[in-house]
């Protein structure tokens, strides 16, 4: 009883150490698992990189290397690139603008960041992106405040300055010459990181915005014989369709028969699980197995761990909370987590 009342008193600190204090004015973050770093945005525009004191330490303290003014306004949004194509950061405005930074090294010079990337969107604002690896080469995924999707594809793997638009479509299943003017709030795309040569590039999307048809959290993947991209599942129930979406998350798979999928809406957390199926032309069978309620108001924020077992969550509450499944399927709440 001593020892395990020991185990836990060793637990709690770990929890409570301080590995990082951010700049005054940060409003996100981003983690790269690989290299034990973490870049995070701030209100007045700046970027921020920290690296752990000791990488060999997963519970290392970090400091900070580099900061600079990457825009004239607030960033709202930071993304590592995929560590296999370098050290860099996309990140995103809160005027919508989108661009990429590398970390380089001229001559005798010190690590320095630079600009690499200006992506342009005309009238639109960028709401969220993600990076995937997909066969040979790297995708990058933008979602729009028009409701326009557009993929672009690196052209070459050493050169994080050279994107081609690849596609450009919206995250409707009908034709959009119906609908009104859209206004979208936010974005929220996970890529399907799965690195199976033989499975196609896929990812998932959904809107908050004021029209529904534009919001159900829906599958695309890649038609490589058509060289298009197609919805190839909707995550909403009859019910649901048109419910605003504020995050999604695409589990890691690590053996599974199925893929893992949550969604975000102002119903609680969807769980849904995914499967190909040949004989449906090209759909993906679907299930929702779960529906998590605990936060009280939205849910802004979901993160799942390296093996995709433990979803994490947080929200307008400022509670993060942690979810399993149990060996039945149950999900459940695992812990609660409040900042003091």
């Amino acid at each position: 009883m001593g020892g395990s009342q020991e185990h836990q008193k060793f637990q709690k600190a770990a929890m409570e150490k301080t590995l990082v204090n951010l700049k005054e004015g940060s409003i996100c973050c981003s983690w790269n698992y690989c290299g034990q770093r973490l870049a995070s945005g701030s209100s007045d525009g700046g970027l921020s990189i920290y690296d752990s004191i000791d990488p060999t330490t997963p519970s290392s303290s970090l400091r900070l290397t580099s900061s600079w003014k990457a825009h004239e306004r607030g960033v709202e949004k930071v993304v590592w690139v995929p560590p296999e194509y370098g050290d860099a950061v996309a990140c995103i405005c809160n005027d919508g603008t989108l661009s990429l930074w590398e970390e380089t090294e001229e001559d005798t010079q010190p690590l320095t960041w630079k600009l690499c990337k200006l992506f342009e969107s005309n009238k639109s604002q960028a709401l969220d992106l993600q990076f995937g690896v997909c066969l040979t080469s790297l995708k990058l995924v933008v979602a729009y405040s028009d409701g326009l999707v557009k993929v672009y594809e690196l052209l070459e793997p050493l050169e994080l300055n050279m994107w081609q638009l690849q596609a450009q479509f919206q995250n409707v299943t009908d034709s959009t010459s119906r609908f009104g003017k859209l206004a979208c709030l936010s974005a929220s795309v996970a890529w399907n990181q799965q690195r199976n040569g033989s499975q196609q590039s896929s990812f998932i999307l959904g809107f908050n915005s004021d029209l529904p048809q534009f919001n159900s959290a829906k599958v695309w993947e890649f038609d490589e014989a058509h060289q298009r991209w197609l919805s190839v599942a909707e995550l909403a129930l009859p019910e649901d369709k048109g419910d605003r979406v504020y995050a999604v998350a695409w589990a890691p798979n690590i053996g599974r028969p199925y893929e893992v999928v949550a969604v975000a809406t102002c119903k609680g957390i969807a769980m849904w699980h995914l499967v190909s199926d040949s004989d449906t032309d090209g759909r993906i069978s679907k299930e929702k197995v779960a529906l998590l309620s605990g936060h009280d108001g939205e849910v802004w924020q979901l993160e799942w761990d390296m093996s995709g077992m433990t979803l994490a969550s947080t929200g307008g509450d400022g509670v993060v909370r942690l979810w399993q499944s149990n060996l039945n399927g149950v999900w459940h709440e695992q812990a609660a987590l409040e900042s003091s």
